[in-house]
């Protein structure tokens, strides 16, 4: 959790930068600088929690004082009207970091609510639901750590993590077999080469040329579950492409290890969540 912290903290700085500007005029104005307060996090629709500890680093960036009482921990469903954490100390701490704190819960508690519907969708099949690197320039630890917390799964971090050779690189590099060549020769044996595959005849190339993931891209239902079933457990499969909470469950059933959705990070409708001065 400390390094989690610290990997956040620039974020949360250039957060209330951003929204404070030169001061908060409102808030300075109006509210006595030796005035306390109280307030509550209230969810106002039903779904699954994340970003507290964000949100607690957020008040105590501003001020180390600040109290700040988780009522339940990252990853719980919630329901409408549940009050989630409590926050107490300075009412001009409190205004001033209210918008970025629920910024951070609303958006982080949509992804880990959406990838929850996602992860209960495939229930009962070998299925994984994995994240994609589609994230908020800035946001990806936090945008990830939100799939984590809904009980998805997280794909390459950044560039670094694996070889991802797509449709691009196969061209670029003259075909897959020469592609895959290229990485074996290059990189340690601790990283995965996954290869992009559209169809039977790529998927055989990418298992000749020793591919440890094939991702099935945009493939039909049919042609998925024969590709599955060639590739018989010698590379691990990862759905890809045309993935939303219709169609999961039958992708799931094809019998592929991963499905990769895309929109759990780049489509995601923040949750409701208000904060609210209690007396």
């Amino acid at each position: 959790m400390m390094y989690f912290s610290r990997a956040i903290q620039p974020l949360i700085d250039l957060a209330l930068a951003e929204d404070i500007g030169t001061g908060d005029v409102t808030t300075l104005t109006t509210i006595p600088e030796d005035a306390l307060a109280t307030a509550e996090f209230m969810v106002k629709a039903n779904g699954v929690i994340a970003g507290l500890p964000a949100v607690k680093q957020v008040f105590q960036t501003l001020d180390p004082s600040v109290s700040f009482e988780m009522l339940i921990v990252d990853g719980c469903p919630v329901k409408y009207g549940e009050i989630v954490a409590r926050v107490s100390g300075s009412a001009q701490v409190l205004l001033t970091a209210e918008r970025t704190a629920l910024n951070f819960l609303q958006h982080l508690s949509g992804i880990a609510t959406l990838t929850a519907s996602y992860v209960d969708a495939v229930k009962g099949t070998r299925a994984r639901i994995v994240d994609t690197r589609k994230t908020l320039p800035g946001m990806r630890i936090l945008d990830k750590y939100a799939v984590c917390m809904g009980g998805g799964s997280n794909h390459r971090f950044s560039l670094a993590d694996g070889v991802l050779i797509k449709d691009n690189h196969i061209t670029a590099a003259g075909g897959i077999a020469q592609a895959v060549c290229a990485a074996r020769a290059w990189v340690p044996h601790t990283l995965k080469i996954e290869v992009e595959t559209e169809n039977r005849a790529m998927v055989e190339e990418a298992i000749t040329a020793g591919a440890d993931i094939i991702m099935l891209d945009n493939m039909s239902l049919a042609e998925m579950r024969a590709c599955v079933e060639f590739i018989a457990g010698r590379a691990l499969t990862e759905a890809s492409g045309g993935v939303n909470l219709a169609t999961v469950r039958e992708i799931a059933e094809c019998g592929v290890d991963l499905i990769s959705v895309g929109a759990l990070t780049h489509s995601v409708t923040a949750l409701d969540i208000s904060m609210n001065f209690i007396d």
